[in-house]
């Protein structure tokens, strides 16, 4: 880190953190409307809540542009969420649960109550919240024992008692990006309302695709919700939600963004990066052409610059669900049920070699549907004694699939150059060595009839030539398939109580306790397939290929799993004023175990041997299937301050986690991610957020967090490219992490908003927004790579608005990345480029550069 970038990011911390604290010594005539949140299942005060919790209101996220949690993230300091090639992750304070179909999220999502816990879901775009609220820090008594990093709860929308409506479309020119907003709400009868939302969302995308000409990733996204709000009596209301998504993308922001030159002991790829490999290599003997590729030549763009060489990839998704909300007061007590039905179909294509060359795809499937109940007692407020107690049931059911293909002739010509000069090294060896020449041990039914049999034909009259192996690795892997099923049948039932004994006026003692026990069954199989026929691949040297270059083996695994854990919490609040609330608690947290769905091998220590030669070195592949449940000890104590009579809001929190046998998702450093439990992790900091009215036409928001997350117990963590392990079991390297941070983990986040209203006529009101988004340097790759550490920024937006209150329409220009920051959300290896190649380099998914929308609204009430 340089002295200017160290004095910079302290300037910065510097400024976000006197910009908060000013309040204190400022005046203010204006005062802050109240925010009411639900984070503890009761509509109470932001300022009453005694937890680290951020809410964006569904008004503030269409104005910003926020259409998904992806975009949430930088309203929202220690909060991270990003796609992956074949995944998603999100995490809160550095934990996440990383990149495996198997995993239920560390980060709890919910949606009108109901458990979101599927990482695909939170790709799902957002449409009429009424709001959205992060709480950080294990959740586990209300939100169940899985929200072991945090929570997001969405709330939408809900019709009201007068007839009202909204249209709004916003167009952006670079990416042409059109969205539509519908929402018409208000009574049907004397006691039900009813409340229609659609959106509509189509973009082009912000990279070239420089191998099929077109811009990407282009989005269609379509979301359509009706709500109904039943009033049965004065004590009973029930509310029924149903909505259906599609959201598919064509292309990804996916480019590569270095390549280095290869350092393999191939004289054809040796001192040539990847990109020049695939771009053309050839091999003759003689007159004789053994090898030949020549790809696209967009392969060789290979530096970051909103441009990706692909084939072109696809991730079509199909949601519904359904959710009735059912409220019954009965004298000051209310009873809430709440009943879900969720489910969603994936189809996607990964382009995953991330080159324009056909090397290979990885196709996959998944299908999720999930059903659950809630009961919930909530007891009157204002009493001695106050609690919260339910019960919750859940079934869930989890089918996956996926297949690397390989559809062309690259990979395997490529693969059959290597095991020429390599002495037949990347599959079956000969039994022995007749020359110690590059072409020794070809056979004669090789090249017979061939332009070879000519050239060769000598060496097999002088026996120099005597058994075949060499040259031909890369044929066993022509049409290849590897289909890999999975599936998880998940039942768990729990249940809770939140006791509150308001010990004096000022003071009150809450205590928390989960029971949850959780039934879990899963099933991983792997296979070899012809992807032309689709029959089974009969056992042989492909094995041995498969073995070598793709770390992966055919296995059959299944398990069941069951068992129940207590989740403890204790929370002591105290009002220090009326102004300022403090509050301290400890907590201790569970994740479930499960199964691995992306592991390429079995967990045994199986050994494949070459079929000709037994006296070679034995290969040994070491994969995942179970792991165990997770822990986490928490500590969090806060403060909730209001100021200068009502004018200004700070709050803060300082935190320590310790989590033991954290559930992570690494990289085979090939093709597949092993799932395992690393051992243990600390993350502490400090969170700080507030608001102040300015002037009266003047508000200022703002947020900062400090992060450290260190690895305490991390022995199997995944080596990156060119690192000397620390250790080698049975073959395979490990670099321990025990001291090291985690990925995407920055020293410190946060944001400043400003927001200046003012009336410039009887009815014309003009509003001007700046939001600044900035964190630390953070590394985007799960290997903790040097090279892929992300600088620190400031991203700069922007709204300028003119509306007319009284007609209800609204024109607005809105300014996303201002100062056009380049931004990498995650990166890791480019795929073989390495591990079969030599040629170390990476892949990353780059966020939006400047755009430039205007947006315009009508609302009617």
């Amino acid at each position: 880190m340089t002295l200017k970038r160290t004095i910079s990011d302290f300037r910065l911390s510097a400024l976000a953190a006197g910009l908060l604290l000013c309040s204190a010594h400022s005046q203010a005539a204006a005062v802050l409307e109240e925010v009411i949140v639900t984070a503890t299942l009761r509509a109470e005060s932001l300022q009453d809540v005694p937890v680290s919790v951020n809410a964006v209101s569904g008004e503030k996220m269409m104005e910003a542009g926020i259409s998904k949690v992806e975009d949430l993230q930088a309203y929202v300091p220690n909060l991270t969420m990003s796609e992956t090639g074949i995944g998603t992750n999100i995490y809160i304070r550095g934990i996440g649960s990383g990149i495996n179909p198997g995993f239920e999220q560390s980060v709890g999502m919910y949606f009108d109550g109901v458990s979101y816990g599927r990482a695909q879901l939170t790709r799902a775009p957002f449409l009429d919240l009424a709001r959205v609220e992060v709480l950080r820090g294990p959740q586990n008594i209300l939100f169940g024992k899985n929200s072991i990093a945090g929570a997001l709860s969405l709330i939408s929308a809900r019709p009201g008692q007068e007839f009202e409506g909204l249209v709004s479309g916003t167009f952006e020119a670079e990416t042409n990006e059109r969205v539509l907003d519908f929402v018409v709400s208000g009574p049907l009868t004397d006691n039900i309302g009813g409340r229609l939302a659609i959106r509509k969302r189509e973009i082009d995308g912000h990279m070239e695709n420089l191998t099929l000409n077109r811009d990407e990733p282009q989005r269609d996204e379509q979301t359509i919700r009706a709500m109904f709000v039943w009033d049965a009596t004065a004590d009973l209301t029930a509310a029924l939600k149903f909505e259906v998504g599609q959201f598919d993308v064509n292309g990804r922001q996916i480019e590569i963004i270095n390549d280095q030159a290869s350092t393999s002991d191939t004289a054809a790829f040796n001192g040539r990066t990847y990109g020049q490999i695939l771009d053309f290599t050839e091999i003759n003997v003689g007159p004789v052409n053994l090898v030949t590729v020549d790809a696209d030549s967009s392969v060789l763009n290979n530096f970051q610059d909103y441009k990706r060489s692909s084939n072109g990839d696809y991730s079509y998704n199909d949601t519904h669900n359904v959710t009735l909300n059912v409220d019954y007061v009965w004298g000051d007590h209310t009873f809430t049920f709440i009943t879900g039905v969720l489910g969603y179909k994936t189809s996607e294509l990964c382009d995953c070699d991330f080159t324009g060359a056909s090397v290979f795809s990885v196709a996959a499937e998944e299908e999720y549907n999930q059903f659950s109940q809630e009961f919930r007692w909530v007891s009157p407020v204002g009493e001695t004694f106050e609690f919260i107690a339910g019960a919750f049931f859940q079934h869930s059911e989890l089918d996956f699939f996926d297949s690397i293909r390989v559809e062309s002739d690259i990979l395997p010509q490529l693969l059959n150059a290597a095991d020429i000069q390599e002495g037949g090294a990347r599959g079956e060896r000969p039994p022995f060595d007749a020359t110690g020449g590059p072409f020794d041990n070809v056979t004669q039914a090789q090249v017979a009839g061939t332009p070879l049999a000519a050239l060769f034909q000598p060496l097999f009259d002088a026996g120099v030539l005597e058994l075949g192996g060499i040259g031909d690795a890369g044929d066993e892997i022509v049409n290849l398939g590897t289909p890999r099923d999975f599936s998880s049948t998940t039942d768990l039932i729990s249940g809770f109580v939140q006791a509150t004994w308001n010990v004096t006026d000022l003071t009150r003692a809450t205590l928390g306790l989960r029971y949850s026990y959780e039934e879990k069954e899963g099933s991983r199989s792997l296979n070899f397939s012809d992807i032309t026929t689709g029959e089974v691949r009969a056992e042989g040297e492909i094995d041995t290929v498969v073995a070598k270059n793709f770390s992966a083996e055919r296995h059959n695994l299944s398990g069941s799993r069951k068992g129940g854990n207590l989740a403890p919490s204790l929370n002591i609040q105290h009002d220090w004023s009326d102004d300022v609330m403090m509050y301290a608690t400890a907590s201790i947290g569970y994740k479930s175990g499960g199964y691995d769905a992306r592991s390429n091998a079995s967990p045994d220590a199986n050994v494949i041997r070459p079929l000709q030669n037994p006296d070679s070195d034995p290969i040994i592949l070491v994969g995942s299937f179970e792991y165990d449940e997770e822990q986490a000890t928490s500590l969090e104590a806060g403060a909730k301050t209001t100021l200068l009579d009502g004018a200004a809001e700070l709050n803060i929190a300082a935190f320590y986690t310790q989590y033991d046998d954290l559930q992570v998702s690494i990289f085979d450093g090939t093709l597949g991610f092993n799932v395992g439990n690393a051992g243990a992790a600390t993350t502490m900091g400090i969170e700080l957020d507030g608001r102040m009215a300015l002037t009266e036409n003047l508000m200022m928001t703002g947020a900062l967090a400090f992060l450290d997350f260190e690895f305490t117990d991390f022995e199997n963590g995944q080596c990156y490219q060119g690192q000397t392990p620390d250790y080698m079991v049975e073959g395979n390297p490990y670099c321990d992490y025990k001291g090291k941070t985690n990925q995407y983990v920055a020293d410190y986040s946060g944001n400043m908003t400003f927001v200046y209203t003012t009336m410039v006529s009887k009815d014309l009101e003009f509003r001007g927004g700046a939001d600044f988004v900035f964190t630390g340097a953070y590394n985007s790759s799960q290997n903790l790579d040097p090279s892929q550490e992300q600088d620190a920024y400031i991203k700069t937006n922007l709204r300028f608005s003119l509306a007319d209150v009284t007609a209800g329409w609204e024109a607005a220009l809105l300014v996303k990345n201002a100062t056009d920051e380049t931004t990498i959300s995650y990166s890791n290896d480019t795929p073989l480029a390495n591990s079969i190649f030599g040629a170390a380099g990476h892949y990353g998914f780059v966020e939006a550069p400047r755009t430039i929308a205007l947006q315009a609204t009508y609302r009617w009430y």
